[in-house]
């Protein structure tokens, strides 16, 4: 079936929807007295409260996912679950919203990480909403959305300048660890099953060559992570002002 007339078009065409509809709802939350001075970090906190959503809700589905199917963990290619399936649909919905939010903001030069990260994730989680393949590595690509959790705590306090509380210097540790069992770990596993297609000429050379480029952003992003939380003093002024992805 020709992938414009593919059923998955209405999951993902809802599940872009309902992220729009809850950016709506939560913009009408009461913003920090910090937040609300200044216009674009009122937009970005508001951008960064729906992709907590998000975080909060694929992670811990990524986390039943593969609780209820473990083979998704030695099975990347062929594995599949329908509860698999529409947690790819809901994060590609994610994507899709969160692009379009950047570019209709006029957030697309600020924001350009972001939106070249986003177009090779949706680059990957459309092969397994399409072709069916390799759902699984999308299941376990999203586990990445545990560690957001605390990478968005991160970045809101940073935000509403709340560096010196003890909560950001507790969440600072927590967010490391995290970051190493969700982020890294995943990331180099599946790197290391994807290197079998180096020389192929296959969908899974194709997520290998995407993989291999989101292992670059996020060791730049961990290091930046480093400096940011356990070496202040290396990090210029200005980037704090101006940086919200990679501070």
């Amino acid at each position: 079936m020709a992938p414009l007339l593919h059923p998955a078009l209405p999951l993902l065409l809802g599940a872009t929807l309902i992220f729009r509809a809850l950016r709506h709802a939560l913009c009408r939350l009461p913003l920090p007295a910090h937040v609300r001075a200044n216009p674009l970090r009122t937009w970005r906190w508001h951008n960064l409260l729906v992709s907590f959503a998000h975080s909060i809700v694929s992670g811990t589905w990524a986390l039943l996912c593969v609780w209820q199917t473990p083979e998704m963990l030695v099975e990347i290619e062929t594995a599949w679950s329908l509860s698999g399936y529409l947690l790819v649909c809901f994060s590609a919905g994610y994507f899709i919203h969160d692009t379009v939010d950047i570019v209709v903001s006029r957030q697309s030069r600020a924001s350009w990480e972001y939106l070249v990260h986003h177009v090779m994730a949706m680059g990957a989680f459309f092969s397994g909403i399409f072709w069916s393949s390799f759902v699984g590595g999308g299941v376990l690509t999203l586990l990445v959305e545990v560690s957001n959790i605390f990478l968005t705590i991160r970045m809101m306090m940073k935000i509403n300048n709340a560096q010196d509380l003890l909560l950001y210097q507790v969440n600072k540790y927590v967010n490391l660890v995290m970051y190493f069992l969700f982020r890294l770990a995943p990331q180099a596993y599946l790197t290391r099953y994807f290197l079998r297609f180096v020389g192929q000429r296959t969908l899974g050379t194709f997520l290998l060559g995407i993989l291999l480029l989101l292992d670059v952003m996020i060791l730049i992003y961990f290091s930046r992570l480093l400096r940011s939380d356990f070496c202040p003093e290396r990090v210029p002024s200005q980037q704090h002002k101006d940086k919200f992805l990679t501070e």
